[in-house]
């Protein structure tokens, strides 16, 4: 038997501390303090040996396309106008949607895995791709047709017209997206992590360069800069899937191309469908935050004072998404495997470590509120605005300790559908509503629509706590062992001596 980390199945050292995690929880002779603290250790070496290397890849992939942002910024302001229209309006639209797809293999390959059903997960990632390619599609005509979208959005037309010449650049991005998140999800479920790490470290040190040639060298303007970009996604694709087929942690898990990947498309369709509106209902909220604050009185204030908060806010929601795939994996393999008390324990652990490290993060930002915004900008009336905002900043970035992990479990679960009409009610019908009310009829500007919106993410939050307190583990092994045989899933178990 090969050690952790070697020629096994995945993570064999996951595997077999996952296990121990059960055993642990289910040794009544032993007194349940200590049974805890030993369960404590072996769910943090997991967590961490999950949490880390995704947060890494997370902020690495923001740091991508934050950096193409500036570079084109210092192009001239149009410029600026028309990148930042370009990565967080349009492109975000696409990465919602592609990630959200992408969560059902990690619902699926998860609960495969844990099952030692290891040659479906090859099969799923392989349906997943096929589906998300036929989604880029109608993403890439969309993108084609940027310029009159934007227009009759109200842009101008100068604006309209540059974002537009950047947006026909990220248009082989769109096809990255759809091969890159279900490689991602595919590793992960098998606790790979660290490689997408290593691979995104180099593609954006590799970015950084290449973007400063076409750029500025080489005066291919917009164009460059997001071309680069897509190039840059299509290299940590590579990067991934060559790891795929050379690495022997995944010479059971991926076998080769199959016809089989076009099998069970319509129910696979379904879960992907939920798991995308799950995630762009979120994505999305805070845009629109943005969007309303345009509409007062002093949009540029509002504007500028809410760009610091949410970039801000960007980056430490990337720690959350972090234990967002580390809470996914967890869940997932523990129900594949039919660990219960291992499965809410680590439900458990990720959550509390979770809000912990934003209840920190926060509680610096607090102590800095009169100076973060000097980070941006020089402006002493835009740092004001900033200090005055941070408090809900503050509380913001503690509900992003809670929520995204929730959500990992969700997907972890299978939850998808469920949690997408929670955050319809809890986002749109309640959130926005507030907001508006608070920040045009009573008067209190950017800071009413933000409480407002605070609250809809508080009512979510406070639904996905009570619904996951109240879950019975044992049925949701259950009904992870039926998803699983409900697509003709075929086992084939594997041998110890195997890994």
């Amino acid at each position: 038997m090969a050690a952790a980390g070697g020629s096994g199945i995945g993570d064999h050292g996951a595997h077999g501390a996952s296990g121990q995690l059960e055993s642990v929880l289910f040794d009544t002779s032993v007194p349940w303090a200590r049974r805890y603290r030993l369960a404590a250790t072996i769910e943090m070496k997991l967590l961490v040996h999950l949490a880390a290397p995704a947060v890494v890849v997370y902020m690495l992939n923001y740091v991508m396309s934050m950096s193409t942002q500036i570079f084109s910024g210092h192009l001239g302001n149009l410029e600026l106008a028309a990148a930042s229209l370009g990565n967080t309006g349009i492109q975000v639209f696409a990465y919602g949607l592609m990630l959200g797809m992408g969560s059902a293999v990690e619902t699926l390959c998860g609960q495969a895995y844990g099952a030692n059903k290891y040659d479906m997960l090859g099969v799923y990632l392989q349906r997943s791709m096929f589906l998300l390619m036929l989604t880029g599609v109608p993403l890439a005509v969309m993108y084609a047709y940027s310029r009159p979208i934007l227009i009759l959005l109200g842009e101008s037309e100068e604006i309209a017209g540059a974002a537009s010449v950047f947006v026909y650049g990220l248009i082989p991005q769109i096809f990255a997206y759809a091969a890159n998140f279900p490689i991602q999800k595919f590793l992960q479920a098998q606790s790979i992590m660290a490689p997408s790490a290593y691979i995104s470290t180099a593609t954006i040190g590799a970015h950084l360069l290449l973007s400063w040639v076409v750029i500025y060298k080489l005066g291919w303007g917009l164009l460059g800069a997001s071309l680069v970009l897509s190039l840059s996604w299509w290299v940590t694709v590579a990067g991934q899937f060559l790891y795929i087929l050379l690495s022997p942690r995944c010479r059971y898990t991926w076998t080769g191309f199959t016809t089989e990947a076009f099998t069970g498309l319509p129910e696979f369709f379904r879960l992907s469908a939920a798991s995308a509106v799950m995630l762009c209902l979120e994505t999305w909220y805070f845009q629109i935050l943005v969007l309303i604050a345009g509409l007062l009185e002093n949009p540029e204030l509002a504007l500028d004072s809410l760009s610091v908060c949410m970039t801000i806010s960007g980056w430490v929601y990337m720690i959350s998404v972090g234990f967002n795939a580390a809470a996914s994996v967890r869940v997932s393999n523990e129900l594949g495997a039919g660990n219960p008390r291992a499965a809410q324990f680590s439900v458990l652990a990720v959550t509390t470590v979770s809000i912990v490290i934003t209840l920190i993060i926060a509680g610096i930002i607090l102590s800095f509120r009169d100076y973060i915004s000097y980070l941006f900008t020089e402006g002493e009336v835009v740092a004001k605005a900033v200090s005055e905002l941070t408090p809900l900043l503050a509380i913001t970035l503690i509900l992003n300790g809670i929520q995204p992990v929730l959500s990992g479990v969700a997907v972890g679960c299978g939850w998808q559908a469920f949690v997408a009409y929670v955050n319809i009610g809890c986002y749109y019908f309640v959130g926005i509503p507030s907001g508006v009310l608070l920040g045009f009829k009573f008067g209190y500007g950017a800071k009413g629509i933000w409480s407002g919106m605070i609250f809809g993410t508080f009512m979510q939050t406070l639904i996905l706590i009570w619904v996951t307190f109240r879950t019975d583990w044992n049925k949701e092994v259950e009904a992870a062992m039926k998803r699983l045989d409900k697509w003709g899933e075929k086992s084939r178990p594997l041998l110890a001596d195997q890994y």
